[in-house]
Order: C-alpha cells, then sequence, then structure tokens
C-alpha cells in the first residue's frame, strides 16, 4: 500500500463532499477516508467526550497510515478538538470551521444563518468566530441534528423527493428569519446541497461552505513541508475505512462506491 497518504476524517459520511473537492487540488497524492462511525454523532456529546474520541480515532489513522496531513473533515471535531489534535500528533491538520466570514461579506441584509450540530451551536468557537467576523450582522444559529442521522443512515435510499422534503424543513426555518445566506456548520448537509441550493435560490438566500478553503489550505501545508510534492505520482486506490464493530451499514459500499473510494478491513 502507498504510504503517506493525506487523510480526511469524520464521525461518519459527512466529509465526503471535502475529499471529492480536493481531489482536483491534491492530484497525485492518495487520498485515506476515516468514518469513525465507533463514536458517531460527534454533535450531540460532550466537549469531553469529542476530544476523547477524536484524540482515540486520530491514534489509529496515524498507527495504521501514517498521513503526511489530516484534515479535519468534521465541524464539531474541528472546533471542539483540533487544538488538542495538534498538542497530541506531529502530523499537520486543517480544520473545518463555519464559513462565517465569507457568509457576513457575502450578506447584503446582514442577516446570516448557520446550521450545524448542536455542540458546534452551543459551543464558544461559533460564538467566537462570529464576534469576531460578523459583529456586524444579526446571526441566527440552528442545530439539527435529525439531518445528519438521514444523511448517515437515510440517503442511499432516499428518493429525490424524500430529499427534498426534508432539506425543506430545514430551509423553512430560516427562511422566516430573513436571512439572505446560509452556512452549512455541518460537513453532512453538503451531502444535499443541491437541493438546499434549490430552495434557497427561491428565497434568494446564498448558500456557503469552506471546501474551497479548506482545500487550497492543505494544499499550500503540503507544499510548504515538501516542495517536490508528488503531485503526478500514482497515487494508488484511495481507501474508506469505517471504525466500529461489524456489521457495517448498508450505505457504506454505496459511499465507497459513489466516491471512487476502496472500502478496507476495519481500522
Amino acid at each position: 500500500m502507498t504510504p503517506d497518504p493525506v487523510a480526511f476524517l469524520d464521525s461518519g459520511v459527512g466529509g465526503l463532499p471535502y475529499l471529492a473537492h480536493a481531489r482536483s487540488y491534491l492530484a497525485g497524492y492518495r487520498l485515506v477516508y476515516v468514518a469513525d462511525r465507533e463514536h458517531f454523532p460527534y454533535g450531540e456529546k460532550t466537549r469531553a467526550q469529542v476530544i476523547d474520541a477524536a484524540l482515540e480515532v486520530t491514534e489509529r489513522l496515524v498507527r495504521r497510515e501514517r498521513p503526511r496531513l489530516v484534515v479535519v473533515a468534521c465541524n464539531t471535531m474541528s472546533v471542539v478538538a483540533l487544538a488538542e489534535l495538534r498538542s497530541h500528533f506531529s502530523v499537520p491538520f486543517v480544520g473545518v470551521v463555519p464559513a462565517v466570514k465569507p457568509a457576513a461579506t457575502l450578506s447584503r441584509l446582514k442577516r446570516v444563518g448557520v446550521l450545524a450540530t448542536r455542540r458546534t451551536v452551543e459551543g464558544d468557537y461559533l460564538r467566537e468566530l462570529i464576534q469576531r467576523h460578523a459583529s456586524g450582522c444579526s446571526v441566527v444559529s440552528l442545530s439539527s441534528a435529525s439531518l445528519v442521522e438521514f444523511v448517515e443512515k437515510g440517503l442511499p435510499t432516499a428518493t429525490q423527493e424524500e430529499r427534498q422534503a426534508r432539506v425543506r424543513t430545514e430551509v423553512d426555518r430560516f427562511t422566516s428569519e430573513g436571512i439572505d445566506a446560509l452556512v452549512l456548520g455541518c460537513t453532512h448537509f453538503l451531502h444535499l446541497e443541491a437541493e438546499f441550493r434549490v430552495l434557497l435560490q427561491q428565497n434568494a438566500i446564498q448558500l456557503v461552505d469552506s471546501r474551497d478553503g479548506v482545500s487550497r489550505q492543505a494544499l499550500r501545508l503540503l507544499r510548504s513541508r515538501e516542495p517536490a510534492a508528488a503531485v503526478g505520482k500514482p497515487p494508488g486506490h484511495d481507501s474508506l475505512y469505517v471504525t466500529g464493530p461489524r456489521p457495517r451499514l448498508d450505505g457504506y459500499p454505496w459511499f465507497a462506491s459513489h466516491y471512487g473510494l476502496a472500502l478496507e478491513e476495519e481500522l
């Protein structure tokens, strides 16, 4: 197996859209994705539980794959545990945080929505992010654990009508608040990006996420550490690991196939 991949880490399938977006930036690097189903969902855990879970799964990842960089493709894990991960491991980390700053810049009405997990919505990090980058805006922050569950367990078999109906429930919560920019502050929600865009455009609301910024930062860090990077070399096959006891959820082979990943043995 090709050593030293770039790794993406999430509580489940949420970070897969970040991996897909990063592929065009990280051509030539082997990519590895870890879905930490053993500790899912992170968004409903205490701060201490999130940190413990993040450290445990990262230890397994580092021991198994020796990644040259880890993208923490989970908003909750990033806002709660990124500092602890950086202090415990020598590998560089790139976090995924709610795109409040670009949303505040885009918003003409200065009314911004953030849809995230409960841990992110209730945490100090988001409040500080809003104070630092959106102090001139009215920000409505709402959580949705049920939408995370829908993506994780129901997405592979959901009809288009079911996807639209589920997204409409969330969009309706924000349209009544008069926002004109919505931040998807949980990576799981990007699996429903197309449905969000259709409904938000009908209400003149812009959708904001951090995929491009995360991909660019990962590439910058890689180049700063290894100027003669592996771009252009055969990358080997990209892999998906799932933690936790078997049997896996039926959806994981679907996600692996959809994102061009080989479903590996347990991490």
